[in-house]
């Protein structure tokens, strides 16, 4: 037991066991190096390559939002431009929540394969629920018919108004944070 009152992990490797992380960046190879799960370390790998992609497509959007409202006084103007970045942090916050709950977690616990297995699998339905927001609000001239068994799916989704594209992410990103509490 640690002064604070933390269970302190045994030493993994010839890794230092006072060596955790001080941040987003380095929480991710902490928490890859620290799991056991394979299921785990490949959502860090994902999860990681699409937060990236992610930031890197909203500000591009920024961009692009600046150089469109550059001559434009400030009001509606700049709550847009705010509203890309709280809009970016409800994308990229679920997403890296379960690396980040995961790293926390053995920082403090030390390893536990179900919870990391537990966290990936609530990541990967986040993942799923974001790809079903984007099929609600797909454009009409852009839908395509897959047929088969998915073709029902892809008609039902698309006949739904595209508010209903909210309900299946934040859906999936209280499922990661309930599992995370249930699991602790």
């Amino acid at each position: 037991m640690s002064a604070d009152g933390e269970a302190a992990s045994a030493p993994r490797g010839d890794s230092d066991a006072a060596e955790t992380y001080k941040g987003i960046l380095t929480a991710y190879p902490y928490a890859f190096r620290a799991s056991e799960s394979m299921a785990f370390r490949i959502y860090a790998g994902v999860s990681a390559l699409l937060g990236a992609g992610v930031v890197l497509l909203f500000t591009f959007a920024i961009v692009t939002l600046l150089g469109s409202t550059a001559d434009a006084a400030g009001g509606s103007f700049t709550f847009s431009r705010a509203f890309f970045l709280f809009l970016m942090l409800l994308v990229v916050a679920p997403l890296v929540a379960p690396v980040l709950f995961v790293a926390r977690r053995h920082r403090r616990v030390g390893s536990e394969t179900r919870y990391d297995r537990q966290l990936a699998a609530t990541g990967y339905g986040f993942l799923l629920a974001m790809y079903v927001a984007l099929v609600i609000t797909t454009p009409a001239d852009l839908r395509e018919d897959p047929g088969g068994a998915l073709g029902f799916v892809a008609e039902f989704l698309y006949g739904l108004p595209n508010a209903a594209a909210v309900v299946p992410p934040v859906g999936a990103a209280l499922l990661i944070y309930l599992s995370h509490r249930q699991l602790r």
